[in-house]
């Protein structure tokens, strides 16, 4: 999982979908594990 101060490059990626979990922003990418992320704070 990569920790980025911006997702846009990840959710732009086959497969990735938006969540809003705990106050966090995370990158789910089921097709693709490598393009997972969550965004700092």
């Amino acid at each position: 999982m990569k920790v980025r101060s911006s997702l846009r490059s990840l959710a732009r990626m086959p497969g990735a979908q938006v969540v809003r979990r705990r106050g966090r922003i995370y990158v789910i990418n089921k097709k693709n594990p490598r393009f997972t992320g969550r965004q700092k704070g």
